[in-house]
């Protein structure tokens, strides 16, 4: 368009210069003179994203309150309103300090409904009961470990592990740093509660911690990831001793290639390693990503320092780790040292039943089962070695994942259930945002005579990762150890029909002397064990027999289904095997209604 104005009789025409693009207006300028920040869309999405996630559970929250505690239903009632006012704040705000203060709020109200789940969910699973049992014996004086309490497991909320060796484990099995912390307030509190509320504020100094230690656009990713998504608060409820771990190790991880810098460890550098040895003995998730921290560190310094300096370092912070692992657990080891070494190795060696979503499910769920389990262990530990050679070749590509790497080798174990990986999360959140990938550039890598290419490198990392993968496929391809034939017994008990018992003719199919032990399994997890009403005890390679078993409490009720996925497994703890074989239907005489 052009402007005009009128001049006289005629018409003046003034057109725009074409040079001249248009100017939108300049914004609002602060009365200090300095323009204002306007916060990045990143820091906005964390915000929101963070805010969604407070909605995950709370109504689960909020109905279960409104049965039991009015009052905290009302609390969770005004969280709601906070997540929507910090829902429209996080996408309005115009300022990166306004944003800042929705930061805090969507932290505090997830601290709010964290507290409102702990008054609602306290009593703790098997790991907070054993724990809290453990801080009893402390303030009475008596070992912890070594010790048996069944009574503890009486309860159904409280679950047992079970062994393939046809038992369950009822000791103390992990390091003892949460005992302590729970002692004190076991003395006021005299319940499990007292471990619970060790392991939930254990959870929220985390979160704050991890909170402040990020950079400012990341904060409310550190809200949603330790509180909003509701995974590991229901863990410290529980009395999860690795939250313990979790807290101590936010300070490990954050910025941890800048430990040691210039040959020093310094102040924070010593804090860190204390940390470090503190949360090894607070549960042994901290052991297996210690030797990936060790080895980056190691090729940071040697990087920047030289072979010799490199290593002087990475050793002073080894052993101030290790000397602050010592002293919270030396009074244990001295009263009584082979039960402490026992019931801190215990997860590693007790041989519990199968459990988890890792590979070991393709012999669980899939197959009729495998006489070579343990070839998932060996696989396990080939795994994590294999991670740690590439780790120590290739830092500089894999630096930025050391805190993801340690969890893999979970997934081809015995026992790999998600909150392996699920329970150091924060741990990922801290590196993605704190670590990297240019802190790696001058890393130490060895020398590899023509290993150049990225083929062959790639060749490489496959031969070292194979190995753990042929004792995969060797366990999942085995055949099942035993030939099982099943003749229930069947029963209509009110509304159903079930089995009161299970003849069982088994034949031993390899060269070793198996003592087996029977379950039931319906879904991803095995029933108590069965009683052996008749039948041997071992079973002859190349043998046959035939048992009679019980279910517990004399009566397994059966699904109406016309094919019922109910199975009865046998497993044995040395070696370990499992064979499956599926319980038929009840018949037609015996189903209730006809």
């Amino acid at each position: 368009m052009a402007d005009t104005h009128e001049a006289g009789p005629g018409m003046e025409i003034r057109r725009r210069p074409l040079t001249s693009p248009a100017v939108p207006p300049s914004p609002p300028v602060p009365e200090s003179g300095q323009p204002a920040a306007a916060p990045g869309q990143l820091h906005r999405g964390m915000t929101l994203v963070a805010t969604i996630s407070l909605f995950i559970g709370t109504r689960d929250a909020w109905t279960t309150a409104m049965d039991s505690h009015p009052a905290v239903a009302g609390v969770i009632s005004v969280c709601y309103a906070s997540i929507l006012v910090c829902g429209i704040l996080s996408l309005l705000v115009r300022s990166r300090r306004a944003l800042v203060r929705v930061d805090v709020l969507v932290l505090l109200t997830a601290l709010t409904l964290v507290a409102c789940g702990y008054v609602l969910d306290h009593a703790g699973a098997d790991e907070g009961v054993l724990t809290a049992q453990a801080a009893s014996e402390i303030l009475r004086g008596h070992p912890v470990y070594g010790q048996s309490w069944p009574w503890l497991f009486d309860t159904p909320t409280v679950g047992v592990t079970k062994t393939m060796s046809g038992g369950a484990d009822y000791t103390y099995g992990y390091p003892p740093l949460t005992a302590l912390l729970a002692a004190p307030v076991h003395a006021v509190v005299h319940s499990t509660a007292a471990a619970t509320l060790v392991t939930t504020g254990a959870l929220a100094a985390s979160s704050v911690l991890l909170w402040f230690l990020l950079p400012v656009p990341w904060r409310s990713a550190a809200t949603a990831v330790c509180l909003g998504f509701g995974l590991l608060p229901h863990y410290a409820y529980s009395g999860y001793t690795a939250i313990t771990a979790l807290a101590l190790l936010v300070p490990v991880v954050v910025r941890w290639p800048a430990t040691g810098a210039g040959g020093r460890l310094g102040p924070g550098g010593v804090l860190r390693a204390a940390c470090l040895g503190a949360a090894c003995a607070a549960q042994q998730l901290a052991w297996f990503l210690l030797p990936f921290l060790l080895i980056g560190l190691y090729a940071l310094r040697r990087g920047e320092l030289g072979r010799r300096r490199g290593l002087a370092v990475t050793a002073r912070y080894a052993a101030t780790a290790a000397l602050s692992w010592a002293a919270i657990n030396a009074y244990f080891a001295v009263q009584q040292f082979s039960s402490w070494l026992q019931g801190t190795l215990l997860p590693l060696d007790q041989k519990a039943i199968l459990h988890g979503q890792g590979l070991m499910g393709i012999s669980y769920y899939f197959t009729a089962g495998s006489s070579r389990l343990d070839y998932y262990s060996y696989g396990s530990l080939l795994l994590l070695l294999a991670l740690l050679a590439a780790t120590l070749l290739f830092v500089r590509r894999l630096g930025p994942a050391i805190t993801v790497l340690p969890w893999c080798a979970f997934y081809l174990a015995t026992r790999s259930q998600d909150g392996y990986y699920m329970l150091m999360t924060p741990l990922w959140l801290a590196a993605v945002a704190t670590v990297p990938a240019a802190a790696f550039a001058t890393a130490w890598q060895p020398r590899l005579p023509r290993v150049t290419s990225h083929r062959a490198k790639g060749f490489l990392a496959a031969g070292l990762l194979a190995p753990a993968f042929v004792c995969v496929a060797i366990a999942a391809a085995s055949p099942p150890p035993l030939r099982l034939s099943l003749a229930p017994h069947f029963t209509a008990h009110r509304s159903s029909a079930g089995v009161t018992a299970v003849r069982v003719h088994a034949v031993n199919a390899t060269g070793t002397t198996l003592t087996p032990h029977f379950a039931d399994r319906a879904g991803q997890g095995a029933s108590d064990w069965w009683t052996i009403a008749s039948g041997p005890a071992e079973l002859a390679p190349h043998a046959s027999a035939d048992y009679l078993v019980e279910p517990p409490g004399g009566y397994l009720p059966m699904p109406a289904d016309e094919h019922p996925r109910t199975y009865l497994i046998a497993v044995t703890g040395t070696p370990m095997t499992i064979t499956t074989a599926r319980i038929p239907s009840p018949p037609q005489s015996v189903r209730p209604g006809d």
